[in-house]
């Protein structure tokens, strides 16, 4: 291994540590505790070493994003493989999606409630939020109905999901009529 790829590879190791420390921390104590200062410390690494990687906390809550994307898409996907037929996928995409947001609160807010400098919705959406997009729209454009078109009844689906995930931990919807919710939306949105 060349000097080069050695430096590359402990500075990709080094991004990773500083991800997953501010991960760790933003789960234990939210995301106002997660500071370069804090951050610096915690891996043992001067806040300029950190700069090297990140100009911002904003750019690491963009890093969360992106990886927690890539995690949710893997658990889509896993829920709808397990599924037998249209409404269990659905139901089991859904629960997949709740099951989520709930495990991983912080993580979801840097996906959906914070600003981490990421375009949604745009041609130059990272692909990691264009694949977990994805990993909904190929499992519902088969219940999409005939004169809807899929991306846009994917796109009422996940806003229906955000606002009981979020509405959920806020505590403003009972958590244990979730289950009930989710059949409601799959019975009614979906027609299934």
């Amino acid at each position: 291994m060349s000097v080069q790829e050695r430096k590359q590879r402990e500075r990709a190791d080094r991004e990773r540590l500083i991800v997953a420390t501010a991960r760790e921390l933003a789960e234990q104590q939210g995301w106002d505790a997660v500071t370069t200062r804090r951050l610096a410390e915690r891996i043992e690494y001067s806040q300029p070493v950190l700069y090297s990687h990140f100009r911002g906390k904003r750019e690491i809550i963009g890093a969360v994003a992106l990886e927690g994307a890539a995690e949710m898409a893997v658990a889509l996907r896993a829920a709808a493989s397990g599924a037998n037929g249209p409404r269990e996928r659905v139901a089991a995409l859904a629960r997949a999606y709740l099951d989520f947001a709930e495990r991983n609160p912080a993580v979801y807010d840097a996906m959906f409630q914070l600003d981490g400098g990421l375009a949604f919705a745009q041609e130059d959406t990272p692909e990691p939020l264009k694949d977990a997009f994805a990993a909904l729209l190929e499992n519902l454009g088969e219940v999409a109905g005939e004169d809807v078109h899929p991306g846009l009844f994917t796109e009422v689906f996940w806003a229906s999901l955000h606002g009981l995930a979020t509405l959920t931990r806020a505590r403003r919807l009972p958590p244990e009529d979730t289950g009930r919710r989710v059949e409601l939306l799959v019975d009614r949105l979906a027609m299934l």
